[in-house]
């Protein structure tokens, strides 16, 4: 097939102010379709030559070719931002780009799969009521209306993961967290910050309304690059997340990042579906559960134990495997129908 593919970010490593954690898998996902034959067109801006000065070895175009299957990362409004007019300060193109692209192929009956990455897309989106149009979103309990397509992990990271190697490190942190502020509030202030005023700790991320939380050690915003590297320091990380993405059991790459790093991920059991992301051992109910795990897996470092439990977190992974990821995709595409009349 030839897939045009529009996402707003980077293929690399990017620049550090920016809140793009698709740099995970977005490269690997790409480099994936063709491994499989396929021909990938990406249809917006490239970010990687114009704001990192990085030249890599795919095909732009800033154009409408012609394509078989157009493939979103969806956008959204951002007032200020990408709602703006086109040159004035601070406008991004994103979204206009986005209704270009949907109005050139999705209106005129072009298979279109929406990857709905942070939820974004409206319930009663017209977009939804078309025949060639399917919605996917991370989440493993989606809402009727949406499939489920969860974040890949690349399979070289995967194979490169070793247990007795990672139990072996020494960490000087006993919990680590590497993301951003947005609306993550309430799983920090029941989770984290109360394990925070006990153990030596870090949030990489951009955080700018801390004054709740004086005792934290926030340290701004990481190189994408880096972020394994303050991974590798921690004993235990906290899967804070949105509650709309909790509600569908949606986890995003900072599962990976971590447990590729043998980070173990505490896991909040308003997370739905969180057996199937974690051991049961790394499940935790409120901050003084967080503290007792954190208590415990320090304990532990090192030991046998330890290594299993991270042996058992990198298994839980198998299933977001890229390789099988980028197949299901592959069949999801061509199970889209042509034609834009509505259902």
């Amino acid at each position: 097939m030839r897939i045009g593919f529009s996402f707003w970010g980077f293929l690399g490593s990017g620049i550090i102010d920016t809140p793009d954690g698709g740099r995970f898998w977005r490269r690997p996902i790409v480099d994936e379709l063709i491994g499989l034959g396929h021909e990938v067109v990406l249809l917006q801006t490239d970010w990687d030559r114009t704001e990192a000065g990085q030249a890599l070895p795919y095909r732009w175009h800033a154009g409408f070719p012609a394509v078989d299957v157009l493939m979103c990362e969806w956008r959204w409004p951002l007032p200020g931002r990408n709602t703006t007019p086109c040159g004035s300060v601070g406008h991004t193109c994103d979204l206009h780009r986005q209704t270009d692209l949907i109005r050139s192929y999705t209106n005129a009956g072009v298979p279109t799969l929406i990857w709905d990455t942070d939820r974004q897309l409206p319930t009663d989106a017209s977009l939804r009521q078309l025949r060639n149009v399917l919605v996917c979103e991370p989440g493993l309990a989606p809402p009727p209306g949406s499939v489920s397509l969860p974040t890949p992990v690349p399979d070289r990271l995967l194979d490169a993961a070793d247990p007795a190697e990672l139990s072996a490190r020494t960490r000087m942190l006993a919990l680590a967290y590497v993301g951003n502020q947005y609306d993550r509030d309430g799983d920090f202030a029941a989770f984290f910050a109360p394990a925070a005023a006990r153990f030596p700790h870090q949030v990489a991320g951009k955080w700018t309304q801390t004054s709740r939380w004086p005792w934290v050690n926030f340290t701004g915003r990481c190189a994408f690059s880096q972020t394994r590297a303050v991974y590798l320091t921690a004993t235990t990380t906290i899967l804070l997340n949105r509650a709309r993405y909790s509600r569908v059991g949606h986890v995003s790459q900072r599962l990976g990042e971590a447990v590729l790093a043998g980070c173990l991920p505490l896991t909040p059991t308003s997370l739905a579906c969180a057996d199937v992301y974690t051991p049961s051992a790394l499940h935790v109910a409120d901050g003084a559960e967080t503290v007792e795990r954190i208590t415990w897996a320090q304990r532990i470092a090192g030991s046998r134990e330890h290594e299993e439990l991270i042996e058992a977190c990198l298994l839980l992974l198998e299933p977001f495997r890229l390789s099988a990821w980028a197949r299901r995709l592959t069949q999801l595409m061509t199970t889209i129908p042509t034609g834009s009349e509505r259902t």
